[in-house]
């Protein structure tokens, strides 16, 4: 089979001083369905840009395969879908077309339509079905989940389960789990194939996190050992030494040949201790390097003064004529954690945007708490730009605690000097979850917050949650966040 060979790659962005890539080395079998996860920032999309010879680098990837990359830009998009795809893919036969657009639950008359009409869910989808047109290529899917409902992803990725040939960059395990037999894991330090799912990789990364940790405290413990010996054998060695000129307490003279080969004997014990002090500091030094940090975050919560935050009875919204949601009710009740479930244009964003005071145009009952305070994460993130500590006076929230949640999310010290318009999808969503861990409310109402956020990120607001149990209402499409998290799910 065609293999890639990735040896000895370095690179660094200009202006960089330190190398996001340095002498790396991996072999991939071009039939492989290889996950590709990592931390935000870490250079996923870059190394994918890498493979496509769109940077200069030093050190060598050879490859017999052309190199396709997913999503496609799409010029025109008031375009009929079907010339769409035949921008992409000239030569494409149509019944292969109708395959692919049947095995990812599309029907044949989007072809016909423009586009942009179609939601981007569709659009997703039409493009995927373009992209495994593209015969005899390895191709480069990365991030197709962040515009799919919980259903369209179940579907992409058994679409995705029956193909090979791919490199995949997403942050939704269970997508993972069900996608891919191979894991390329971006770390600190390195990058690494491991066979398997994602459950598999990281079953495996925490044992070998456990044992590093287990191990860097044996030896942590070994060198202060080796090091009080040493010295304590070392000033041995010097009070032997010194009697040499005295006399015992008989009086008689002392045997000089004998304290210096005893003074002699502990001071090359004190050396060999010295040099195991030296190797134990050598084996230490090789440990942690790919250890991720994932402290602990904190939040604050405001208790309400009533059990019940808000009341949807019978609610429609409309824009203009039209409907996009009937008869919805549900109560928010204190420290419950609500999912809002449904297909995209089910009418879940607009739901939050009422509770959060939006004016909108409705029917039925909706009554919410006097004095409520509410802290609400947003799907987008077009409006961020200047600095960190701008934004954080801007908003009214602790600069240092900000910060330190930043960091906690794997922020990286010389990204607090950048622009936040500078920042990666992932990393503008912390900050609008760092922004809302810090807010003092009684509600958090978060509209697809993991939108782009690594993995282990994803676990940590896990954990927090679960710690602190927060009133929060939201709308999530990974599915293993939201069976972690929701005491209560709302079917739209």
């Amino acid at each position: 089979m065609p293999l890639i060979n990735v040896t000895n790659l370095t690179f660094a962005y200009d202006g960089s001083y330190d190398n996001l890539f340095e002498n790396v080395n991996f072999q991939i079998d071009t039939d492989w369905k290889l996950g590709f996860t990592g931390r935000n920032g870490r250079g996923k999309t870059t190394f994918l840009n890498l493979l496509l010879g769109k940077y200069e680098y030093s050190g060598t990837i050879s490859a017999n395969v052309r190199f396709e990359y997913f999503p496609f830009q799409v010029e025109n998009k008031e375009n009929l879908t079907f010339d769409v795809i035949e921008e992409i893919v000239p030569d494409y036969l149509h019944w292969k077309l109708q395959r692919e657009l049947s095995l990812l639950n599309v029907s044949e008359d989007v072809l016909y339509r423009p586009f942009d009409s179609l939601s981007n869910g569709e659009q997703t989808k039409v493009l995927l079905a373009a992209l495994f047109l593209k015969e005899h290529s390895f191709l480069l899917i990365d991030e197709p989940t962040n515009h799919l409902d919980m259903d369209a992803r179940r579907v992409v990725s058994d679409y995705l389960s029956s193909k090979s040939g791919f490199i995949l960059v997403s942050h939704d395990r269970s997508f993972l789990d069900n996608s891919v037999d191979h894991i390329l894991a971006i770390n600190k330090t390195s990058i690494e194939i491991h066979k398997g799912n994602f459950s598999d990789w990281w079953e495996n990364k925490q044992r070998q996190d456990r044992f590093e940790l287990a191990e860097n405290d044996k030896l942590r413990k070994d060198i202060k050992r080796l090091s009080d010996s040493s010295k304590r054998t070392g000033g041995w060695s010097d009070e032997v030494e010194k009697t040499k000129n005295g006399t015992r307490n008989s009086g008689s003279k002392v045997d000089k040949g004998y304290i210096g080969h005893k003074a002699a004997k502990m001071m090359k014990r004190s050396k060999t201790m010295e040099h195991r002090q030296q190797s134990a500091l050598e084996e230490k030094s090789k440990l942690l390097k790919n250890v991720e940090s994932s402290d602990s975050l904190k939040m604050s919560q405001l208790v309400y003064h009533k059990s019940r935050l808000a009341e949807l009875d019978k609610v429609s919204i409309y824009y203009g004529v039209k409907r996009v949601c009937q008869d919805i009710s549900f109560t928010i009740e204190q420290g419950e954690r609500i999912a809002l479930s449904g297909k995209n244009g089910s009418g879940k964003s607009s739901i939050l945007k009422l509770i959060c005071g939006e004016e909108l145009s409705y029917t039925g009952a909706f009554r919410k708490g006097s004095q409520l305070k509410i802290s609400y994460v947003s799907q987008d993130t077009s409006h961020l730009y200047g600095n960190l500590s701008d934004y954080a006076r801007t908003h009214g929230i602790d600069e240092s605690l900000f910060k330190s949640i930043l960091r906690k999310l794997d922020f990286s010290r010389n990204q607090f000097e950048k622009d936040i318009s500078a920042y990666s999808g992932g990393q503008k969503k912390k900050v609008l979850i760092a922004k809302s861990l810090c807010e003092h409310a009684h509600l958090h109402i978060w509209d697809e917050p993991l939108n782009f956020i690594d993995v282990i990120s994803r676990m940590q607001i896990e954990e927090l949650l679960l710690e602190h149990s927060p009133t929060l209402l939201f709308v999530e499409h990974d599915r293993e966040f939201c069976n972690n998290i929701a005491t209560k799910v709302i079917e739209l």
